[in-house]
Formats: C-alpha cells, structure tokens, sequence
C-alpha cells in the first residue's frame, strides 16, 4: 500500500507539473500575439494554432516518458515477478486504450458540436447584418419615392430644380444624421449587452466548475466502491460528458439570449427610424411644400398618399430580393457542411490507412525477432495501439483547427462573392424585358463571376494543399516520436527476455555443477567418509547456529513492537481519562434534558474515535512486525547462502573439483515473483512466523539432498572404515533434514 500511494503521489506531482507547464506555454502564446486593438488577423491565429500544437504534442512526449518511467521505476521498485509485471503492463495498456477511445469518442463528439456552432454562429451574424442592412435600404427606399414625387412636382413646374435639389439635401441630410446616431447608440448598447453576458457567463462558469469538481469528488470517493475498472472508467467518461453536455447548453443559451437581446435591439433602431422618418415626410408633406409650392393642404396630403401607394409594392419586391438572398445564403451554408463532413471522413480514412500501415510495420519487426513470447509481442502490439491513438487523436484536433483556418482565409473572398452573386441575382430579377446592352452587361458579370469562382476554387486549393503539407510535416514528427518509443520498449523487451534467458541458464549452470560435484566427489580418491561427514557436521552447525540467531532476534524484536504498542495504549488511555474528567466537570452546568442527549453523542464519538485509534495501532504493529521480519529473513538468507557457498567449495578442495560457477551465482536470492507467490500461498494458513521456518527449511533443502547423496555414495563406496559410521551420519543428516 505504502508503494502504491508512492508511486501515485509521485504520479500525481508530475502531471501537474506537466500540466502546469503546459498551461504557462499556452498562456505566453496567447499573451505574444497580444495588442491593443479587439481584433485578430488570420496570420495572428494561425500562428497560435500552429504553437498550440506544438505544445500539445510536447506536452503528450512528455507525458508519455514520465509514464513508462514511473511504470518501470514503480515494477523495480515492487520486485515482482516476470509474469506479474507483463500481466501489470498489460492490464495498464489495455486500460489506456479503453481511455484514449472514449477520449476519442468524445472529441469527434465535440467536434461536430463545435463546427455545428460555428454554423450557428454565421447564421446569427447573417441574421443580425440582414437586420442591420434592412433599415438603411428601406428607408433609401422610401426616399427614392420621395424623390419621384418631388421630380414630378418639378416637371409640373411646381418647384424648380434649385429648390428640389435643396429640399432633398436637406431631407437625405436629417434623415442620414439620425439613422447614424440611432446606429451608432445601438452599436454602443449591443456592445455593452454582449459584455454584460459575457460576464454573467463568466460567473455562471465559475459556479458550474465548482459543482462539477464537487461532483467529480464525490464520484472519486465512490470509486473503491465500484468493482470493476471499466464501471469506474465508463461512469467518469459519463460524468464528464454530462458536464461538457451542460456546459454547451448554457453557452447555447447565453448566445440566443444575447442574439434576441442585439435582435431587439435593432428593431428598436428599425421603430426609431422609421418615427423619424416619418416626421420628416409629415414635415415635407404638411409644412414645406405648401409653402414652397403654393399647393393646398389638401392637395399635399394627396401627394402623400400617393407615395404611400407607391412604396408598398417596391418594398414588397426589395422583401423578396432579402428573401432571395436569406435562400442563397442556407444553400451556401449547406455546401459548406457538406465540404466539411467530407473533409473529416477524408482525415478519417487517412488516419485508418497509416494505423493500419504502422501496425502491419510493427507486426513485421516482431516477427523478424522470433524470439519474443506471444505475450511480449501482444504487449509491444498494444503499447504501439495505445501511442497511435494518442497521437491520432491530437491530429485529429490539429487538422480541424487547419480547416477551420482555411474558411478564415477565403472568408473574405467569399463573402465578395456571395455579394457579387445576389447583386446579379437582384439585376436579373428586376426587370423581365431587357434590352440587348442589359444582356451584354449580365452576360459579362455572369462571366466575371464565372472567373471569380474558379480563382476562389483555385486559391482554396492552394490554401488545402499548404495546410496538408504542414499536417504531414506533423505526422512524420509524431511518427517519429512514435519509433522512437517503440524502440525503446522493443529494446526494454528484449532486455527482459535477455535477463530471464540468462537466468535461466545460471540456475542450470548451477544445479548441473551441484550434480558434477556430488559425482565427482563419489568418485574421488581424496575425500573420506570422516572428512566429508565432518564438513556436513560443520555445515549443519552453521546452519543451526544461523537460525538460533534469526529466532532469538524475531523473539527480541517481538518483544520490542510488544512493548512499544502497550506503551502506545497506556497513553491513550491517559487521554482518554483526561477527557473523560474534562467531560465531568463540565456535566453540572448543563441541565438534565440536554446533557443525556449530548453524554449520548460524545459516548458514540469517544467508542468511534477509540475503535479508530486502535485499529490505527494495530495495523503499525503489523506493518513494523512484517518489515522487521523481511529483514531478518533477508539476513538470514544471505547467511545460509554464504554456508551453502562455503560448504560447495572446501567440498570441491577437499574433491580435487575446480569450481566452475561463480559465487554471485551461488548467492543470488530465489526470484522476488516466485518468494511472493509462495508467500502468498502459504499465507492463507500460516503465520509469518512459520512462514520464516518453511523459508529456512527451503532454502537448506539442496545442501542437505547434495550433503545426504554424499553420505549415502560414501558409506556404499569405502565399507572398510566403518559402516557404523556411514549409518550414523545417515541417520544424522535425516534427522538433520527433518528439522
């Protein structure tokens, strides 16, 4: 447990270091682009695009060596086994992969979210420009009539021209002035609108993250709760999916709500205009022309009704030409979704070919070794999975970010020619007989548009194949991160299958020398039945000696956790009486309904709190107890090694038998996998006392089969010095061996 909260707070202090750092980065390229005016250039956001992914793939190399480094240090650390750390490297990558799939899931989700907004977005622009240019071209509208009328009063020789060139100055200037300062209030004030919700966003946001870090609290401390992994992984994925879920639908909100509000506002400005407007032709109509003209009330209030005749139908036709306008514009929208979607199915097919290709690459590399297990290639195969999705799934991001960044830079163009499209659809509309300079006049713009939609095709190509190119720049640098890393794991692979290989030629090596001895000292002239049983005694002394000390320390420092835990409850026991007199004195000044009530609470508090206490102190014990114990079995192995070793080579001196294997050989200790599953076995019906027994019987078990096999082949060999002697050694090393 102590390893494990380790090797996680040392997990947890590194990500946030990453992610820290990555925060810093992103915030000096936001801040370096930064300048006075409110607004960015398509070169300013390309820029900061192109560093935020240059950021985010660091940030994801970096992250990824800091986890392989703290997975290796962490299995050093553990001293598992061979088995167990591949079954815990692959559980780990499986998991992983699980991650980055819903990772990715969820991004192709928001993804098409986002582009769905940004859709929206344009379709609330174009609603407020179509409002906004409406109020201007209707109320031009409405003066072209008043000019028609003024013509007509003039050929009628009812104003000269000097006087109806003044009238409509004065008229265009009143009205423009107004129209202006209306626009420019209602400018301010949508202004003011949009950062009055932007803030109560701000604030919403605020509130909304702290109840989404209270829920991913709560959700964390469910989590031991929650048996398997993939509930835990499936749950949280679903809570953050909820909040992402929320969080839109609250910006979603706010943009409407701030739409409506800039919608309302200009209709607002529409009524003022049109009051104004108004007043001005009542004040034309009612004041300045009987004067300037000497017509009567009467007749000028005619006029006026004439031109209200008159303005129905043209502001009913210039209603359709917006309305022709709003039509080309959805379809052009559309085409711009279509394009999308076949952009992003185009990356998908993409990025499906070069996986494929990378996995058939890794395959083969495998397969030349040869020599690898199926459970090493099948982790090498998923850990090269688990990078090509990570690294995929930033691609991914980036190569959104480029077609977004290639609408800004033909933005501008296109919205030219969108203008260009509906002025010439609003030509051709205008009138149904058309003389033959007309037609030559739509022919050219349908020829220049024509031209200008096959220089706008052109220049988005260029533009796609610039941003393409940069994309594949990318993916060779990610790729080759990617081999990199694979190389290192392959070469961590081999290195393991090297290390086991080795080991297990020593431990043959080893038990074949051990068995050359055995025959070698049968058959050698030199050693006796006296000399060899006299290195057994000696042997068998040490060996005895060995763990008379390894009790007499395990009893010592029994003894010891003994009396330091009583100690431990002798003082908390003194606390508690200091409490419990504190409680007392403090009984009388309560009255008699209360106290019951509280003595109740504090009774269940104080019987919590010692019930914690203790199962605390009992589990330090255990925990000291069972350190202690690995280091005196841990000494206590290394001393029977070092007995074992000594008894091999006065055996082999005394045999004439040089000595073929090394003595770090011959002291390594048993695999740490193999001493943790017997433990593990044999904990769930021994002490650790008595586990420390089977250990030192075991670890004696091939000196005494090697030390009994000499005996026997002695005593059968050399009858002539005493067969009462090879009995009785006989005899010795089995009562030997039983202990």
């Amino acid at each position: 447990d102590d390893l494990f909260k380790k090797t996680f707070l040392i997990l947890k202090n590194d990500f946030e270091e990453l992610q820290k750092q990555l925060d810093s980065r992103l915030q000096s390229t936001e801040m370096s682009g930064a300048h006075n005016s409110e607004y960015q250039t398509v070169e300013d956001l390309e820029r900061k695009e192109r560093e935020y992914s240059e950021h985010i793939i660091d940030n994801m190399e970096a992250f990824w060596k800091q986890t392989d480094k703290a997975q290796q240090d962490f299995l050093d650390q553990s001293k598992c086994s061979s088995a167990e750390a591949a079954k815990i490297m692959m559980d780990l990558t499986e998991r992983m992969i699980a991650v980055e799939g819903l990772l990715n899931e969820s991004q192709d989700l928001q993804a098409m979210d986002i582009q769905e907004r940004l859709f929206n977005w344009e379709l609330m622009v174009k609603v407020v420009d179509s409002l906004k240019s409406c109020i201007p071209e209707e109320c031009r509208c409405r003066l072209n009539m008043l000019s028609n009328i003024l013509d007509h009063l003039t050929v009628k020789n009812k104003l000269s021209v000097r006087q109806k060139e003044e009238l409509l100055t004065d008229l265009h200037k009143a009205f423009w002035e107004q129209l202006a300062h209306f626009t420019n209030e209602c400018m301010q004030q949508s202004k003011d609108l949009v950062l009055k919700q932007l803030e109560c966003r701000a604030k919403k946001r605020e509130d909304f993250k702290r109840r989404q870090k209270t829920e991913q609290g709560i959700l964390l401390t469910k989590a031991f709760n929650i048996g398997d992994l993939n509930d835990f992984l499936k749950a949280y994925h679903d809570l953050l999916e909820k909040h992402w879920q929320a969080q839109w639908q609250l910006e979603e909100e706010d943009d409407c709500e701030s739409t409506e509000a800039v919608v309302e506002l200009y209709k607002e400005l529409y009524s003022k205009a049109s009051h104004a407007l108004a007043e001005l032709v009542n004040e034309l109509f009612l004041q300045t022309l009987p004067v300037v003209t000497g017509l009567s009330v009467r007749e000028c209030e005619l006029l006026k009704e004439d031109w209200q005749e008159n303005v129905v139908p043209q502001l009913e036709k210039w209603d359709s030409h917006r309305q022709k306008r709003w039509k080309l514009f959805q379809e052009q929208l559309l085409q711009e979704k279509k394009l999308w979607i076949n952009e992003y199915a185009l990356a998908s097919v993409m990025q499906k070919h070069l996986s494929e290709k990378q996995e058939k690459i890794m395959q083969g590399v495998v397969s030349r070794l040869g020599c690898l297990s199926d459970e090493s290639v099948n982790y090498i195969l998923q850990k090269q999975r688990l990078l090509l999705c990570s690294v995929w799934r930033r691609l991914t991001l980036r190569s959104i970010g480029m077609a977004a960044l290639t609408r800004m830079r033909m933005s501008r163009k296109k919205s030219l020619l969108q203008e260009l499209r509906e002025q010439h659809m609003l030509q051709k509309g205008s009138s149904a007989c058309q003389d033959e300079d007309q037609w030559q006049l739509q022919k050219a713009v349908e020829s220049h548009i024509l031209e200008e939609e096959e220089k706008l095709e052109e220049e988005t190509q260029q533009n796609h194949l610039e941003f393409h190119q940069q994309l594949v720049t990318e993916i060779q640098e990610a790729l080759q991160f990617l081999q990199q890393h694979m190389e290192k794991v392959i070469g961590r692979t081999l290195l393991q299958h090297a290390r086991q290989e080795a080991a297990k030629e020593s431990s043959d090596d080893e038990q074949e020398f051990k068995e050359k001895l055995v025959e070698a000292a049968v058959e050698s002239v030199y050693g006796t039945s006296s000399n060899i049983n006299r290195l057994v005694e000696n042997y068998y002394q040490q060996v005895g000696k060995i763990t008379e000390d390894y009790e007499g320390k395990k009893l010592q420092q029994l003894k010891s956790l003994q009396v330091e835990r009583s100690e431990r409850y002798r003082l908390r026991k003194k606390e508690e009486n200091e409490q419990a007199l504190k409680e007392k004195q403090t009984k009388g000044i309560l009255n008699i309904s209360s106290a019951v009530h509280q003595r109740m609470v504090l009774q269940q508090k104080k019987v919590l709190t010692q019930f914690e206490l203790h199962q605390q102190i009992r589990l330090e014990f255990l925990k000291q107890k069972l350190l202690g114990l690995h280091h005196l079995e841990s000494e206590m192995e290394k001393q029977l090694k070092e007995a074992e070793w000594d008894f091999i080579t006065e055996l082999a001196a005394l045999a004439r038998v040089p000595v073929t294997v090394k003595k770090q050989l011959s002291k390594k200790s048993k695999p740490a996998g193999k001493k943790t599953n017997s433990n593990s076995k044999r904990g769930t019906s021994k002490s650790p006392e008595l586990e420390d027994k089977d250990d030192s019987c075991e670890n004696i078990q091939k000196p005494l089969r090697l030390n009994s096999s000499l005996c026997r082949y002695r005593g059968s060999e050399r009858p002539h010095e005493g067969e009462t002697e090879p009995r009785k050694n006989t005899k010795m090393l089995k009562k030997r061996g039983n202990r």
